[in-house]
Parts: C-alpha cells; sequence; structure tokens
C-alpha cells in the first residue's frame, strides 16, 4: 500500500479530530450557532464539501443529491463494518437509525453544481470498453449494463440507487476493487459484488475511465422508483 493511501484517512481522521477541538474551543468563546442540521454536519464538510458536493481528491465522494436512502444504507453499512474507513466508522458508530435518516435527508436534498468531467487519461479502446459496459455490459460474461441500475442518465434511482456521474476514477476503481474482494459489503443479496467478481482489471479501469469523463445532465436527478426494473435482486433496492 502506498504512502499516499495511508495518508489519506490519516489526514481525515486529523481533520475531523481538528474540528471537533475547533468548534469547541469556539463555542466557550462565540454565542452557540443555530442547532440546524446544516451546523451538525460541518464534521462530514471537512472531507465531502460544505453542501456534499465531493472535494477535489479521489478519495472523497459526492454525496449531494444521491437518493437518501442511498445514503442511508451507507451511513448504517460504516457504523455496522459492512464498510471499512476508520474516520467514518468513528463517527457513526453511537448515531441512532433516526439521526443517519437526518443526516442522508440533507445531503439528498443539496444540489450544488457538478464539477466539469475528467480529461481522459486512457486510450480511446479503453474507453470505448467502459462505454460499452456502462451503456449495455457483456452478456457473454453476465454483466449487466450499469444503466440498467443506475439509469440512463447515470444519476441513480429512487429510493436507493445511487448516481455515478460526478465521481473520480480512482474512487470508482477501489469501491469495484472493494466489492470483488470482500472488503465492502451491502445487505443480502449483495449484486454489486456479484457483479464486480464478473469484472476483470481491464473492466474495472474502463468503467471507471469513462464514467470520470461523463457531464452530469441539466436536471441530475435519480429516476423515479420502479422506473427500471433492474436485472438483478440488490437487497438494499426494494423489489
Amino acid at each position: 500500500m502506498s504512502s499516499r493511501r495511508i495518508f489519506r484517512p490519516l489526514l481525515a481522521f486529523l481533520l475531523i479530530g481538528a474540528a471537533g477541538v475547533y468548534s469547541a474551543a469556539k463555542a466557550q468563546t462565540q454565542p452557540q450557532t443555530p442547532d440546524t442540521m446544516e451546523a451538525r454536519v460541518q464534521a462530514c464538510a471537512a472531507c465531502h464539501g460544505t453542501h456534499g458536493q465531493g472535494t477535489d481528491n479521489d478519495y472523497f465522494p459526492r454525496l449531494a443529491g444521491k437518493p437518501a436512502d442511498y445514503l442511508y444504507n451507507q451511513l448504517k453499512n460504516f457504523r455496522e463494518a459492512r464498510r471499512k474507513y476508520p474516520p467514518m466508522n468513528y463517527l457513526v458508530t453511537y448515531l441512532s437509525d433516526d439521526y443517519l435518516h437526518q443526516i442522508a435527508t440533507y445531503f439528498s436534498q443539496q444540489r450544488p453544481p457538478y464539477p466539469p468531467p475528467a480529461k481522459p487519461t486512457v486510450s480511446s479502446s479503453t474507453l470505448a470498453r467502459g462505454q460499452e459496459i456502462v451503456l449495455h455490459g457483456d452478456a457473454a460474461k453476465q454483466i449487466p449494463a450499469c444503466a440498467a441500475c443506475h439509469g440512463k442518465a447515470l444519476t441513480g434511482m429512487q429510493p436507493a440507487i445511487p448516481g455515478l456521474v460526478g465521481l473520480h476514477a480512482d474512487y470508482i476503481s477501489a469501491q469495484l476493487g472493494a466489492w470483488r474482494s470482500g472488503s465492502r459489503h451491502a445487505i443480502a443479496p449483495d449484486c454489486m459484488h456479484t457483479i464486480a467478481t464478473r469484472l476483470t482489471d481491464d473492466d474495472v479501469n474502463a468503467v471507471a475511465s469513462w464514467l470520470s469523463t461523463q457531464t452530469a445532465p441539466q436536471n441530475p436527478v435519480p429516476a423515479p422508483a420502479r422506473s427500471l426494473k433492474t436485472p438483478l435482486a440488490c437487497g438494499s433496492e426494494p423489489q
């Protein structure tokens, strides 16, 4: 593991700790801030941006505008160690389901602008392979199209399927790798683990690279619930 990968979690942990110390000191010297959800999620803003727009860093994804149930599921996954990232696991350890719902709802309602798409850093053939998998899948490998679940506009579907636009290639690649290796889990049946195990390293790179170069649509909201018939059963998505 590179020093860069080790540094990022450490940096996030230090930022969160520093934010807590700073907030405590500020509370003693200034009038108490309003008790709003915006004020409460400032610890999240250190890594994910003030409005959940993500940061210019391939490790901290966009939260804004994703379906509330998806965000809630991920917060529960961190709390229950189905996803492992020490700063996140620590932050949500003692938070109730109701409070996690409130956080998820807050970020699902945020609408900051999307970042410009990434410039391609891979070959045109790699991009073409990524586009093919995302839009059409690979029947020979029993890989469904990403768009079959995440929507033609790749903005996700209510209530619990996330959008894929606006994410860094390294983040997408890391998550697919985590599902494939089993270090990231979802509620059973874990459809993403099933799909990821059918992807080669080249497939993962192609999908992540192509997705990162896509521009968000003008109205980047998740598709309505059940507007798509998903090809696999997923435990986190009601059927």
